[in-house]
């Protein structure tokens, strides 16, 4: 592409172009709230091995099949035994550890004192496949870990 003259209608229009776009990135700025959500646990729990107990064991997760295997229905159990705090409603995502497989969303249901989320991980070159799940229970996000198999 070979060069071509500055002229005073070009040097104009970068101009314009220029505040429009510093404009709209101080607005953004301005503008921006961040939503604050905390890590509720640290230390990550393994749910292959015993359940997972967060919130000073008001609240239980658990894998209800102990040897999960991919592309295979995976069932996780959440128990609140917080009496005053029954509607939990939590939101879960997996992510692959040893292989990045994408984001899978778990949606729950409402079952007994707890909230039950169905799930499918797929299957990964690997024997085994270490995944996390992210369970978002209001301002709060509690870590597990699991293996699956193939």
């Amino acid at each position: 592409m070979a060069a071509q003259k500055l002229t005073r209608g070009r040097l104009i229009q970068i101009i314009i172009l220029m505040i429009i776009l510093i404009s709209a990135f101080t607005w953004r700025t301005v503008t921006y709230e961040s939503k604050m959500t905390t890590k509720a646990q640290t230390n990550i729990c393994n749910l292959n091995t015993n359940a997972c107990s967060f919130n000073k064991n008001k609240l239980i997760v658990t894998l209800l099949s102990k040897k999960p295997q991919a592309n295979t229905p995976i069932e996780l159990y959440i128990q609140n035994s917080d009496i005053n705090n029954v509607d939990i409603n939590p939101s879960a995502l997996v992510s692959g550890i040893t292989m990045n497989m994408g984001i899978l969303p778990i949606t729950f249901t409402r079952k007994n004192n707890g909230w039950l989320g169905k799930f499918m991980v797929p299957q990964c070159t690997h024997n085994e496949m270490s995944w996390n799940i992210d369970i978002k229970i209001k301002d709060n996000i509690y870590s597990s870990k699991f293996t699956v198999t193939k």
